[in-house]
């Protein structure tokens, strides 16, 4: 069979606007060391907790950190994600109680012994106290596909990979400003759509619990891999 379809042309990279980079800043080499050495060190620092404080966090912070994530490499530039910051008791009572619902079905009856024997040197159960004591739940979703201002859908590319990038970058940059974290995923976490109204198009990726930690938080004695254990080069 014979298209009778004209294949879409796709413009050469010299009929899109282009801008010179301006706000690249190159650094002396040993400063370069500096930079990225100081960079590790406080990185480094950062911890998941599970007991927060209730004290409260002033929004522009929390905005300001969600402009970090904003600033995250997305497949053509189409930004596939969605943020939303959830502050209010009541919201945040609905989505403990859903929550807690979906692990006790994860714990009871979904997970395997040895999933649950992974998770056992953390601590993790399906109380999840965090999620009303915090100041701030941010939730990511991840969005398949947007619309045009003129209403027609456009397919997302990589909305997986870019959704997760972004979210690396606000976790830390909420770590840069002083405050701690959990991720937390819930499965399936579609009482997020329901609770929050937000599309079905919609895919939650990620709760992210922020805040101050707990006076009295503690953490499991874990270790991170070294380098050599995760990291290859290959030099000819």
């Amino acid at each position: 069979m014979v298209s009778t379809l004209a294949p879409q042309r796709v413009k050469p990279m010299n009929d899109y606007p282009f801008t010179p980079l301006k706000n690249y800043t190159e650094f002396p080499i040993e400063q370069m060391r500096k930079r990225v050495a100081d960079f590790y060190e406080d990185v480094s620092r950062r911890r998941t907790v599970r007991q927060f404080s209730d004290r409260p966090v002033p929004r522009d912070i929390i905005e300001s950190a969600l402009r970090a994530a904003g600033t995250a490499p997305s497949g053509a530039n189409l930004q596939p994600w969605h943020f939303v910051v959830v502050s209010g008791a009541k919201t945040k009572a609905r989505i403990r109680v859903a929550a807690e619902a979906e692990e006790r079905e994860f714990y009871e009856h979904r997970a395997s012994a040895e999933w649950l024997a992974a998770l056992e040197p953390l601590g993790t159960d399906t109380n999840k106290p965090f999620l009303e004591t915090a100041p701030y739940l941010i939730v990511v979703f991840l969005q398949k596909f947007g619309r045009l201002p003129d209403g027609r859908k456009v397919k997302h590319y990589y909305p997986v990979e870019s959704t997760g990038i972004a979210a690396g970058i606000l976790i830390t940059a909420l770590h840069r400003a002083g405050l701690a974290c959990l991720t937390h995923t819930p499965s399936p976490m579609g009482f997020l759509n329901d609770i929050l109204d937000r599309p079905k198009s919609e895919r939650p990726f990620l709760l992210l619990v922020a805040g101050y930690p707990a006076e009295d938080a503690t953490v499991p004695d874990i270790s991170r891999k070294a380098l050599h254990e995760f990291v290859s080069f290959i030099e000819e």
